[in-house]
């Protein structure tokens, strides 16, 4: 590990990770069941739930840790080992962007969520964004063998996988304070989002105020 990575690890990323989980908290429906794909160690989501005790989370991923701080269960990166509407909310946080397609996912998610998707993911556009992007990437997964296709979607082709899905955007934001100043000059601009895509087919509305942010206490996070 290198002294880059050694700092995002030890500031860098706890700061971000406690900023996201209070956006997400935020605007996951009530009393939902949640399917974190791609969830790590389980860290991020469990600050969700502490925030959001209302919540019951799961997660999903390709390699397991040994120790997750919410249970998680491998698959097979493709296809997701629930019945069809058996999840209130399906849950990427900067996992879409380490698939060759992130529409197979997408597709997963769409069936197995009966309410929507929550998504935070990367938007390639802008001067230097797939520089900057792949730099983030490399330093943030490389040590963990996180695949790095740096598969960069713009908010056309997030437009367009949506439409397709019959998912209606009804949380977009890409203000979202990860990084302190200055830092966020460079790493941050529109490079990043959050969204939350409501099924059109008949989704449970809920009472979740979308611009609520959730404050998070701190605890001692390590890369996911």
């Amino acid at each position: 590990m290198n002294v880059v990575e050694r700092f995002h690890g030890a500031y860098v990323h706890r700061r971000r990770v406690e900023v996201l989980a209070g956006h997400i908290a935020g605007v996951l429906p009530q009393d939902a069941t949640v399917l974190d794909v791609g969830s790590g160690d389980g860290r991020l989501a469990r600050l969700i739930q502490d925030a959001r005790p209302d919540l019951s989370i799961r997660g999903v991923d390709v390699l397991l840790r040994p120790e997750t701080e919410i249970p998680v269960s491998q698959f097979d990166g493709q296809t997701l080992p629930f019945e069809t509407g058996a999840i209130d909310v399906v849950m990427f946080v900067d996992v879409l962007h380490h698939t060759q397609d992130p529409l197979i996912l997408l597709r997963e998610a769409s069936r197995v969520a009966a309410v929507g998707i929550v998504i935070k993911d990367h938007l390639g556009e802008g001067v230097l964004a797939a520089a900057t992007l792949r730099f983030m990437d490399r330093v943030g997964n490389r040590r963990h063998g996180v695949a790095l296709p740096h598969n960069y979607w713009t908010r056309q082709q997030w437009s367009a996988a949506w439409e397709e899905l019959r998912l209606r955007t009804e949380v977009w934001r890409t203000r979202l304070g990860l990084y302190p100043l200055p830092a966020r000059w460079i790493f941050e601009r529109s490079l990043h989002f959050i969204a939350f895509l409501r099924r059109i087919d008949g989704a449970i509305e809920t009472t979740t105020n979308s611009k609520q942010h959730v404050p998070i206490v701190s605890l001692s996070c390590t890369p996911a």
